[in-house]
């Protein structure tokens, strides 16, 4: 955060007081507690004390003491290094000082005339400065003390500007008037200490001014001497100068508040009249006294003011005296003031003044005398001086020709204003706001003077016209042009400040309209010019300029008259007037040939006056001007029932006409236009294309369509050569190539007629478009000197290549082919492939592949940064490369549908269309990038100029480049003596750019607190957002490669690695890295007691970056490195809020029912994401720290999960603990509405819009898309007559309204939903590794493991019925903590606390066996809950009292039902994988806890459902499956089987059980199956290298199963003994193979199955003692035998 105290707390104090200008401040409490702050630096602000000897000594010696404190810390040492001269006392603390802290502090004391002690703390403080400005000490010294100065001047101008403005309130006017009674200390002192600080300033003004002398002295002794100047030489002497020029302008600011607020007597205004003679230059430093004397003059000199007549008089004799005997060295500015003064002072005489003073006095011959005066003043040059100030103060950025032009013609002799450095924008409407009040004086106080200026030059121009034919250009020379120059002085003074300007129509009896009247009569051709700019200056916004077009219409009718013959000018007048012109060109010679390229206009001889030109010139830029303005004045001309208003302009455009009224006649044409229809469109397409083909105005007509053809073309020459003509014409195109109002905003017709030029060429606008890129735009600027033009062509050029672009509608074509719309009958253009092959996106498409436009767009792209910094963000400099950048965005944009679409589509329709001009060598935008490498760091460059809209453009241009993949090729060259780097990187460090632009972005990173208080409003809010959405982009993209991000981000890349570089700003902190780090801990989550999206969104993305960073394994190492040094984890949980159901997000609760519909939503998305990012940075740590041996940091973050973090000075801090982390799992959202019933868009399939981008994630509707969808649908409607009438369209348009804040509702419940499984993911996570890693006593863990299931259990069922990817995750975590819980643990065993710990298990025992039982669940859910139960029942097993827990446990699967019998049986026949296994291993352990209690409930289950029949007939497909069964599932097959056989043994192990196995057809599976009859050497033919030992596992399942049944029915049940008896008597070769190999007879058995074989070997043993099988046989064989005798 800032310190209030820096420089930088002066600069923010600053940019609030602007705020508070603007009226956009917020927090003025903040405001006002740091002006109080200051009061004593705004009183001292001027004091600069002078070099000093004693203090040159105390600096040079040091105090000589014996220590120091070191800077920073509480230490203090020994003073033993022979570098340390001593020690210095400064702002209570003593430095160490050394030799070369000395020498800088004297350097600056001498560059500043500054006494040294001051200089040594400016030095000091600026020392931290140099570093950011990559400056010297010294320079950043000079620099730090100048800009102080500077700040503190323009924060006391607003002060005294607020303290009387009367747009603030009251209550606020009143604290800044005593903020200024208290600098002024005028609140308990004399009123008379106002006036000592103004005289203060006067005081400053001409220190200043010497210094700025002895500036330029030293520079040019520099030069003079043939020494050669250092940079920083140079660098300080430039910056003193503009730095110095700045500060005497503000001086002069408040030197004027202070007197318009009445802090200044009479006696400053002599003061300053016996100092203003010496000015002796014409220069900006005489103009900053300008106000000031303008203000002087009202306050002394007018009745309104605080002076008395008296004094008024006194003042008036000083100045008309000085006159002659005091001449001024600027005589123009002493006639100057003169005028400004007699025009206040006459105010006085308005009404015959009464008293004393005119006692005696003849009043009209003072008056006389005055007016005299004021004349001689004139021809002194008053006028002249007073409009070069306002025509000079007004920067020409836009080339303004014709008033320049008549400005010029108005000056002609008078001496240039030279100003050396930019005024401000508050000085020049200050300055022009005294001109105004000098001129609303001048008509009030002086009308027989005003009325004096016109009869005298009516006069004067009747002789000249008399005298024209001899020596017309020598006549008009001698003309007085007093009342034009006024005219233009108004015209100056109220350009741009229509609310001044609103004076003149506020009052239609009022003096200010009378003048407007009075003026408008009788004018004469030169005036008429003037006047028209003054109206035009009054004219500014609809209001002013409806009022203006209403003034026009009352002073005159329209007449269809060919001459001249209204008294006023009015529309009447200047439709005449246009009418005679027009109707005379074709009596005019053919062969008007203006001169070569645009820098100057053709002669005409043709005209009645020699201002003539300049007359038309003036109708038409007033016409313009109010039809932009004025929607009635537009709609006036264009239904004029007589006046052909677009026939009158294009014969304007004739080429026997004057470039100049070309120009102006399609800048009228483009102001009628503005908010244009369809139908206007196509009409001044339809006239325009008939014109330029040679049609009316055309001289030439053709006859045929090839003459039409050429006719074109020569028109277009024409055009090109004039510079103004060129630049209207191209912006008529844009403005006729923009949608219309009218349209629907879907962008899909023409701006033109799909016939246009059909009858002589290829219909369509690609003549128009060639002529703009491949003639004007490829040719015709490089002929172009003057920068400023050359800027504003380019300027428009681009323009027009923008609209282009951004008016085509690539959606269409996505939608004709994946949606179900009838998208050529929906459209309002004919057909979608007339729109695609018509519009001119695809002609500027293919220019933009042509090298010569690539050339000349990536030169406008490349301009020096230091120009582009000094540019007014509004001028064309910055807006025509704002432009470019903004194309070259559409340009990769839209560069894959145009290529893979629309050219080859235009190729195959390519009969007759205009030749080719693309380049077939460019695949991509990104090859012409890849050969001028320069706009990457001219893009970089740029994105730090903290130019809003230019830093936001380039950085999305960047984005896009650093995300191809062609450009972060990494290339075979060096680059330098660098090998395979980044192309991207390679261009910055090539250029030494990198750190540079590193820094700019770092700065712009900064978390300022006024930035805060504006929001998403502030500018820097809008950068910052920018730059981490490039930083992100550029991650996702390259995230394990070295890239520009990882550049711009501190790291050195070398290669395909990374490093950090030594004495880098990495190593020093100071990196963009840092500053995203500081920027997630510092920013907050929001204000005003609601989280807000802005502020959650700008940390989650740099939460983004910094996860991106960590995870990858190119800069893990150092990310983390560097974040545990930060405490970054601690500073997270520290930052962490409780959320509950009452927290606001984006003023919303989240059950409200619009929370869903609403960026409130997205506000708890961002900070679930963030709470996701916390949770896997802290198990990052966790896993990290089982490994590395740190015990403190291991305990001091074991104990923040816990929730108390241990400062570094071991303060405790509590904060969210990790159970408190799940916190969101508790707000529930309102379940999401269902869709109402739709009756016009039925059968749309708004899922076609899902995933197209990659700002949607899968499942996410493209609303934009969605929106245009509907659209074309209403149009598919409207043209099948279902809409019949407006009741229908507006019940279709509230239906399609719904249907979009549904969909948006929907987008915002999958991203929420998503965010939080993915962050309760990132928790369960990170509690399973706390748990196994903790290190805690297992009563511990135990506790912390219940409590996990106190928070979680209770959501598993609703999860698993409403969310089973979150109930997914939550049973996975219940089975690891269940697999980490000690079940013999003191915590489970007990009184009271064991009680309440069984039951805690119980229920989730009981949890899950009802979530398993939930309809349509998935599979996966119910394997982890299965394996929940299984683990719950084996550890109940274990525990002491488990008989009563055992029942407990029963009685809980009895309550579930017998559906959960059929769900698991259902997972045992059909489910897949490890699923069945687990159901196999629950029932299992069903049957296991039903034997113990000697129940037969399940059983019954399982004999009811036939699931044991089921079972053991699968026995005989075991051989198939396993030969069918491919290599890698055998292992999982056989743990079925495994698993199978142990249920089966499980149930067997029972009477009642061992009936069902037997009842169920046990042997004859076991015989169907062959098992038991294959050799045992061979095995199972399976496709396993361990078979033989699988098989023998296999056969001992069985065997386990036979001996259980027996031992289970007991050995005297016949039938099962027989059965057995049989088995064995079957498989008796099988059994004696076994028996062989048990004895190692000839047999060798496998390692791992000699133990199964041992088993397998004693079960058999086992069912010949039980079933008497070895007497049996016996029998067998003896019967046998006598049988055989009886034979």
């Amino acid at each position: 955060m800032t310190d209030p105290n820096s420089l930088d707390g002066l600069r923010g104090l600053h940019q609030d007081l602007i705020a508070l200008e603007d009226g956009t401040l917020l927090n003025i409490e903040r405001l006002l507690a740091e002006l109080e702050a200051r009061v004593r630096e705004f009183r001292n602000l001027l004091d600069k004390p002078s070099k000093k000897e004693s203090s040159r000594k105390t600096l040079k010696s040091g105090s000589c003491l014996s220590y120091y404190l070191i800077e920073g810390t509480d230490t203090v040492r020994s003073l033993t290094s022979p570098s340390r001269l001593g020690t210095i006392h400064l702002d209570e603390q003593e430095y160490a000082v050394n030799t070369e802290f000395i020498e800088g502090s004297l350097l600056l004391a001498d560059a500043l005339d500054l006494d040294e002690i001051h200089a040594a703390r400016l030095f000091l403080d600026a020392q931290q400065d140099a570093e950011a400005l990559d400056r010297s000490n010294v320079v950043s010294a000079v620099i730090h003390f100048h800009e102080q100065r500077q700040f503190l001047l323009e924060c006391l101008r607003v002060i005294l500007k607020c303290s009387t403005d009367e747009h603030l309130e009251q209550d606020l006017r009143d604290v800044f008037l005593e903020l200024v009674t208290l600098i002024l200390e005028t609140k308990d002192g004399p009123a008379r200490n106002g006036s000592l600080y103004a005289q203060m300033c006067l005081r400053a003004m001409a220190d200043i001014e010497k210094w700025l002398q002895l500036l330029g002295e030293r520079y040019q002794g520099t030069i003079t001497l043939g020494q050669s100047s250092t940079p920083d030489f140079d660098e300080v002497i430039e910056f003193q100068q503009v730095s110095l020029m700045q500060q005497h302008e503000s001086l002069g600011a408040i030197l004027t508040h202070l007197v318009k607020a009445s802090h200044t007597g009479v006696e400053d205004f002599y003061k300053l009249l016996e100092y203003l003679p010496k000015l002796d230059r014409w220069n900006s430093l005489t103009m900053h006294y300008v106000p000031v004397i303008m203000a002087l003059t009202y306050q002394y000199g007018s009745p309104d003011g605080s002076a008395s007549l008296r004094e008024a008089r006194l003042l008036n004799t000083k100045i008309m005296d000085n006159r002659d005997s005091a001449p001024w060295a600027l005589r123009n500015l002493q006639a100057a003031t003169v005028t400004w003064w007699l025009a206040q002072f006459s105010g006085w005489y308005v009404e015959p003044p009464t008293g004393s003073p005119v006692q005696g006095i003849n009043l009209d011959a003072e008056a006389a005398a005055r007016s005299e005066a004021f004349f001689q003043a004139l021809r002194d040059g008053a006028f002249q001086c007073t409009l070069s100030i306002g025509s000079q103060l007004r920067p020409d950025d836009w080339a303004d020709e014709v008033r320049t032009g008549l400005t010029e013609h108005l000056l002609r002799d008078t001496p240039a204003l030279v100003l050396g450095a930019a005024t401000s924008n508050s000085f020049r409407d200050m300055v022009m706001e005294q001109i105004f009040l000098f001129a609303d004086a001048f008509i009030q106080n002086m009308p027989d003077t005003l009325r004096r200026f016109r009869s005298e030059e009516d006069d004067q121009r009747k002789r000249i016209h008399s005298r024209l034919q001899s020596d017309g250009r020598s006549a008009v020379l001698e003309q007085d042009l007093h009342l034009e120059r006024f005219f233009l002085i108004i015209a100056y003074a109220l350009d741009n400040r229509p609310e001044a300007a609103e004076a003149f129509w506020g009052n239609m009896d009022g003096n200010l309209y009378g003048f407007l009247q009075w003026a408008s009569k009788r004018q004469s051709t030169p005036r008429v010019g003037s006047f028209c700019e003054m109206l035009r200056a009054i004219s500014k916004g609809g209001e002013s300029a409806t009022n203006a077009h209403h003034f026009l219409l009352e002073e005159g009718n329209i007449s269809s008259a060919r001459t001249r013959k209204s008294s006023s000018l009015s529309w009447a007048l200047i439709i005449a007037e246009l009418n005679v012109y027009t109707s005379q060109i074709d009596k005019r010679s053919t062969t008007v040939l203006p001169d070569n390229q645009f820098m100057s206009r053709p002669s005409s001889d043709d005209i009645d006056e020699p201002e003539s030109a300049l007359m038309l010139e003036c109708y038409l830029r007033l016409t313009s001007h109010i039809c932009h303005e004025s929607e009635e004045a537009r709609t006036w001309f264009l239904s004029h029932p007589t006046f052909r208003v677009l026939d009158v302009l294009f014969l304007l455009c004739s080429r026997t006409v004057r470039n100049c009224l070309h120009a102006c006649a399609f800048t009228t044409i483009r102001a009628l236009i503005t908010d244009k229809s369809t139908e206007i469109g196509f009409k001044i397409w339809t006239v325009l294309d008939q014109w330029a083909s040679g049609g009316f105005g055309n001289i030439i007509r053709p006859s045929k369509a090839n003459d039409s053809t050429l006719t074109e073309s020569m028109t277009f020459d024409t055009i090109a050569e004039d510079f103004e003509e060129t630049c209207q014409f191209i912006g008529l195109l844009q403005s006729l190539v923009a949608p219309a109002v009218d349209e629907s905003g879907l962008n899909d017709s023409l701006p033109f007629p799909e016939q246009l030029g059909s009858a002589y060429r290829m219909p369509g606008i690609d003549p128009y478009v060639d002529f703009v890129m491949g003639k004007i735009f490829v040719l015709q600027v490089h002929h172009l000197d003057d920068s400023l033009r050359l800027q504003i062509l380019r300027l428009n050029i681009l323009d027009f290549a923008a609209t282009c672009l951004e008016s085509f509608n690539e959606d269409l074509v996505v939608l004709a082919n994946r949606s179900t719309l009838s998208v050529d009958m929906a459209m309002n253009a004919s057909s979608l492939l007339a729109y695609i092959r018509l519009h001119p996106f695809s002609r500027v498409m293919e220019w933009m592949f042509n090298d010569r436009v690539l050339y000349a767009l990536f030169a406008v792209a490349h301009q020096k940064i230091d120009d582009v910094s000094a540019a007014s963000p509004d001028g064309p400099l910055v807006l025509s490369l704002l432009r470019s950048i903004d194309l070259m965005n559409l340009i990769m944009d839209l560069q894959s549908t145009y290529l893979d679409i629309v050219r080859p589509l235009i190729k195959s329709q390519s009969n007759g269309r205009s030749q080719s001009v693309h380049n077939p060598t460019l695949a991509a935008f990104e090859d012409s990038v890849a050969t001028n490498l320069h706009l990457i760091v001219d893009l970089g460059l740029y994105s730090g100029t903290g130019m809003q809209h230019l830093t936001v453009s380039s950085l999305k241009l960047l984005e896009k480049l650093a995300g191809s993949r062609k450009l972060n090729v990494q290339p075979a060259t060096a680059l330098g003596n660098r090998f395979n780097v980044n192309r991207l990187i390679g261009a910055l460090e090539q250029s030494n750019d990198l750190e540079r632009v590193a820094r700019s972005l770092t700065l712009a990173m900064q978390c300022d607190p006024r930035e805060i208080s504006q929001g998403v409003d502030a500018p820097g809010w809008t950068i910052k957002s920018v730059i981490l959405d490039f930083l992100n982009r550029c991650l996702a993209v390259s995230p394990d490669k070295p890239s520009l991000a990882h550049a711009l981000l501190g790291f050195a890349c070398t290669g395909s690695d990374l490093d950090i570089e030594s004495g880098g700003l990495f190593s020093r902190g100071d990196s963009l890295f840092h500053a995203v780090l500081h920027l997630v801990v510092e920013y907050p989550d929001g204000a005003e007691g609601t989280m807000q999206l802005w502020s959650l969104s700008i940390k989650q993305k740099g939460l983004q970056i910094l996860s991106t960073l960590w995870a990858s394994p190119l800069t893990s190492v150092f990310v983390l490195t560097e974040l545990r040094t930060s405490d970054f984890l601690f500073a997270l949980f520290l930052n962490q809020a409780t959320l509950e159901q009452s927290t606001l997000w984006d003023g919303q609760r989240i059950r409200d029912p619009e929370f869903i519909f609403s960026d409130s939503a997205m506000a708890f998305e961002q900070y679930l994401r963030q709470r996701c990012y916390l949770c896997e940075y802290a198990s990052i740590e966790v896993r990290l720290l089982t490994i590395e041996s740190i015990p403190s940091l291991r305990a001091r973050v074991f104990s923040t999960l816990l929730g108390s973090t241990v400062m570094p000075d071991g303060e405790e801090l509590a904060n969210l603990n990790i159970f408190g982390l799940l916190d969101f799992v508790e707000l529930d959202l309102v379940n999401f509405p269902a869709a109402s019933d739709l009756m016009y868009f039925t059968g749309i399939d708004f899922t076609i819009t899902t995933g197209l981008s990659h700002e949607h994630s899968k499942g996410e509707y493209n609303l934009k898309m969605v929106e245009e969808m509907i659209s074309l649908h209403l149009n598919q409607l409207r043209k099948t007559g279902r809409l019949q009438d407006q009741n229908e369209e507006q019940k279709a348009l509230a239906e399609a309204q719904s249907l979009l804040i549904h969909l948006n509702g929907m987008n915002n419940y999958h991203r929420l939903n998503s965010s939080r499984s993915r962050t309760l993911r990132a928790w369960v996570d990170l509690l399973t590794l706390f748990i196994k890693h903790c290190d805690l006593d297992q009563d511990i863990i135990a506790s912390l493991i219940l409590q996990s299931y106190q928070i979680v259990v209770p959501k598993l069922e609703r999860y698993a019925a409403e969310n089973v990817r979150d109930a997914i995750c939550i049973a996975e975590l219940i089975n690891t903590l269940l697999l980490e819980l000690d079940f013999n643990s003191t915590a489970l065993d007990g009184a009271r606390a064991g009680d309440v710990t069984n039951d805690r298990l119980l229920q989730i025992f009981r949890s899950a066996l009802r979530s398993i039982t939930i309809p349509d669940g998935e599979a996966q859910l119910r394997e982890i809950l299965y394996n929940i139960c299984h683990r719950y029942l084996a550890g109940m097993a274990a525990i002491s009292s488990s008989p009563i827990r055992r029942r407990q446990s029963i009685q809980v699967i009895k309550a579930t039902g017998r559906k959960l019998i059929e769900f698991i049986c259902d997972d045992v026949d059909s489910g897949s994988g490890t699923c069945r296994i687990s159901a196999l291993l629950l029932l299992n352990s069903f049957v296991n806890l039903t034997n113990g209690e000697l129940s037969n409930h399940l059983l019954e289950s399982l004999d009811g459902s036939n699931f044991v029949l089921v079972l053991v007939e699968t026995i005989q497909d075991i051989p198939n499956e396993l030969r069918e069964t491919n290599a890698p599932d055998i292992p999982l097959l056989l743990s079925y089987y495994e698993s199978k056989f142990s249920l089966l043994l499980s149930i067997a192990q029972s009477r009642e059980g061992a009936i069902t196995v037997m009842s169920s057809g046990l042997f004859q599976s076991i015989r169907a199956s062959g098992l038991f009859s294959v050799d045992p050497d061979i095995g199972i033919e399976i496709d396993n290298p361990e078979a033989l030992s699988k098989f023998y596992r296999l056969l001992l399942s069985i065997a386990r199963v036979i001996v259980s049944v027996v031992l289970s029915r007991g050995p005297h049940h016949e039938q099962t003994i027989s059965q057995v008896r049989s088995f064995l008597t079957e498989n008796r070769t099988t059994i004696v193979g076994f028996f062989k190999r048990q004895a190692k007879i000839g047999f060798s058995v496998p390692a791992d199955a000699i133990a199964d074989v041992d088993e397998l070997v004693e079960l058999f043993v086992l069912l010949f003692t039980k079933t008497g099988f070895l007497e049996f046989e016996e029998q067998q064989d003896l019967l046998r035998s006598r049988h055989s005798g009886f034979t």
